[in-house]
This record gives structure tokens, C-alpha cells and sequence, in this order.
């Protein structure tokens, strides 16, 4: 899952990248709001995590761009504290969930995992599809509970098809899905990180729809 943080003060902005890396996310940051709406409208994120003072354009303004272009991300405006107007202009302007300064960060991490889970019409923190269970919470994967130990990358790739489960996700659709905009992408790898995954869960739950991508299923039988 990949995420983009808008906000323009270092220090929350190192606390917030570094908490949402922890917690297996790919990340991206603007830091004025010219750049996040010009990354909002062109890159597709699974969230956004987005304070309304800004510099250059102010975070409603953006938010008002995104919805008018039709950009459906989920986005979780940073408030501040007693400034109920803001809450309400936010929401009004198509925010999905506010969150006041100074916040906890287990607060914001679950709201954005109920952000997400909503998008792709889940309900629960915790994911369960063909013996692999997904806690969402933890970043922990684990097979007919036995912990399984995953890269970042993987995690990425597993959470990305377990949220959209039973739809085939392409292999561009991946890449754009679990690198930050900055990192060196290579196509290849996804074919790396799928073996891998279907290694390590023992079961053929990802199953390759050739020439279209990648699809979780929710039963499978054990791998070839």
C-alpha cells in the first residue's frame, strides 16, 4: 500500500513517514500544496494523510482540485485542535476522517487502516483469504497460524492483492501500489516477489492470469 503525506512541518513530517514505513507502507511526501495536488491527481494512491496549512496552496483547495478531477483516494485531514470549522469545511470539501493536532500516532495508523479497509469494502483490521491471515494492525502475515517472516516489499505485494482479493491486479497496477515515487522501480521484481510470497505462504493462493497480472483467491490447494 502506498501513501502520500502532506505536510510542511520536518519534524511531523520525519515522524509520520517513519511511523507509516514501520508500519509497512510505501511513502511519499509533499510538503506544499502546488505538489500534492499535482501528485494527488497523477499518482494512485491507496491514502492520503493531509494538513490543510499550507504553503503555496492551502489543503482545502487541493482537496477541492482532487474531488473535482474525480480523484477518489481516501484522505484524512490533520486539523487544528478546537477548530471545529475546519473539521467541518474539510468534510463538506470531501474528506473521508479529521483527526486533530497534537494526535496519537496508533490513532492516526487506525484510521488510515479503516480508510483503506473501507476502499476495498473490507470491514475487518485483520484479513483472512485461503489459510493466510493478514493483521493489517501488526504488518504480521501468518499461514494456519503459523507466523510467516516477509520483506517490505512482500508485504506489500500480499497486502495489495488480499485488499483486492479475487480481482486481477496487473503488474504495472503493483508497481505503482508498493513503491515510493522516488524508489528504482523494476518491473521484473514483481515476478520475484510473487514466487517468494507463494514460497513462503506454502499455498497457491496468487494465481497468475497471463498476459493480465495477479489474483488472490480465497481457497487454494498447495503449490506445485
Amino acid at each position: 500500500m502506498r501513501l502520500l503525506i502532506v505536510e510542511d512541518e520536518p519534524t511531523l513530517v520525519e515522524q509520520l513517514a517513519e511511523a507509516l514505513a514501520e508500519a509497512g507502507y510505501a511513502v511519499d511526501v509533499a510538503t506544499d500544496g502546488e505538489d500534492a495536488a499535482y501528485r494527488g491527481a497523477t499518482e494512485p494512491y491507496d491514502a492520503v494523510v493531509l494538513d490543510l496549512g499550507l504553503p503555496r496552496l492551502d489543503g482545502l483547495s487541493v482537496l477541492r482540485g482532487w474531488r473535482a478531477e474525480a480523484v477518489a483516494v481516501p484522505v484524512l485531514v490533520l486539523t487544528a485542535r478546537g477548530e471545529w470549522h475546519e473539521k467541518v469545511d474539510g468534510i463538506d470539501a470531501g474528506a473521508d476522517d479529521y483527526l486533530a493536532k497534537p494526535f496519537r500516532m496508533e490513532e492516526l495508523l487506525a484510521r488510515l487502516r479503516a480508510l483503506i479497509r473501507r476502499a476495498s469494502g473490507g470491514a475487518s483490521a485483520v484479513i483472512e483469504r485461503g489459510g493466510v491471515t493478514l493483521d493489517t494492525r501488526s504488518a504480521r502475515v501468518s499461514v494456519a497460524g503459523r507466523p510467516i517472516r516477509l520483506t517490505g516489499h512482500e508485504y506489500r505485494v500480499l497486502s495489495y492483492l488480499m485488499h483486492h482479493a479475487g480481482q486481477v491486479v496487473s503488474r504495472s497496477e503493483l508497481i505503482e501500489h508498493i513503491y515510493a515515487q522516488d524508489y528504482d522501480r523494476d518491473s521484473n521484481t514483481i515476478e520475484v516477489f510473487v514466487r517468494r510470497l507463494r514460497s513462503k505462504l506454502g499455498v497457491a493462493a496468487i494465481v497468475t492470469e497471463r498476459g493480465f497480472g495477479y489474483r488472490f483467491v480465497d481457497t487454494a490447494g498447495p503449490v506445485d
